[in-house]
């Protein structure tokens, strides 16, 4: 009786800790996204999109 019950609580702990993998994937899944649309906008803006352009003409060398 004792190892089944000691089976059982250890089948139970380890469908509770692949819940929580597959939880915290999503969770960081979101978080990536998030971070990847302001990255996105932060890019496009005007400022960022200008200074990058010239870094990138400076690096190439085909500035004026």
């Amino acid at each position: 009786m004792t190892q089944h019950l000691s089976r059982r609580w250890r089948l139970v702990k380890e469908s509770a800790e692949a819940g929580m993998t597959t939880a915290e994937y999503a969770v960081g899944t979101l978080a990536a996204c998030a971070f990847a649309a302001v990255l996105m906008l932060v890019v496009k803006s005007g400022p960022v999109k200008s200074a990058l352009a010239k870094v990138i003409t400076a690096a190439l060398g085909t500035g004026t």
